[in-house]
């Protein structure tokens, strides 16, 4: 007796996943949240914050329906990475000098996307497997949860308490963060904790950056040796 095929799902019923409907919803929050970054600080604070967190919303939800699906991981990675690149851009037209931030953009972009592309020369289903990585940093990131979110949540904040503590638009960055943290305060304390976290974040996309060129150029190596 033949085998039945399973029913394969119309291309419509994938971008109307619960899990991608809260990734238009992030993309959304984001549009308003960048409308009003000038005009209300607070505001935009709020909404950045909130599309952040759907990000964790998102992936429970789509293991929860098991509605997991490429496109959805895609819309992810994407959305993290343009709403942080655009909050850069703006904190860089705030601080100076400016070249940090716009550093920092091109290592977060450069970073991810070396790593995807690794990923897919490797023949590895998701980029978060680095089980094979010589580095214990890269490993614990991806392999523990906890000290992840850490990572990434400090980044965020981190970003947004700078946003929400400059006075003017011609801020030196090293007398801003020098001064609060000088200040004996709760926004001191939350200050020192994310710097903590953001500097093991950019660690880590170094460390990133490198173990994905290697395996780029490993591939052009072994590709040239084949007869």
């Amino acid at each position: 007796m033949a085998k039945k095929e399973r029913p394969r799902p119309e291309k419509l019923s994938v971008y109307l996943y619960i899990p991608n409907i809260v990734g238009y919803m992030r993309v959304l929050l984001n549009c308003v949240a960048f409308a009003v970054c000038f005009s209300n600080k607070t505001l935009f604070s709020v909404l950045y914050f909130f599309s952040f967190c759907c990000d964790a919303v998102d992936g429970w939800v789509a293991r929860r329906f098991n509605q997991v699906s490429t496109f959805g991981a895609v819309l992810d990675m994407v959305t993290d990475r343009v709403s942080t690149a655009c909050l850069l851009v703006i904190l860089s037209q705030i601080y100076r000098p400016s070249l940090v931030f716009l550093s920092l953009l091109a290592l977060d972009i450069a970073s991810h996307w070396l790593q995807m592309y690794s990923t897919f020369l490797a023949g590895k289903s998701s980029h978060k497997d680095v089980k094979d990585s010589t580095s214990w940093l890269f490993r614990l990131y991806y392999g523990n949860r906890i000290f992840m979110c850490y990572c990434c949540v400090s980044c965020e904040v981190l970003y947004i308490i700078l946003l929400l503590i400059a006075k003017n638009q011609s801020e030196n960055l090293l007398n801003v963060v020098v001064t609060t943290l000088t200040q004996i305060s709760p926004l001191s304390i939350l200050l020192a904790l994310t710097l903590f976290g953001w500097s093991m974040k950019q660690t880590v996309n170094v460390i990133q950056m490198k173990t994905a060129a290697d395996v780029c150029v490993l591939y052009d190596i072994e590709k040239q040796q084949k007869p």
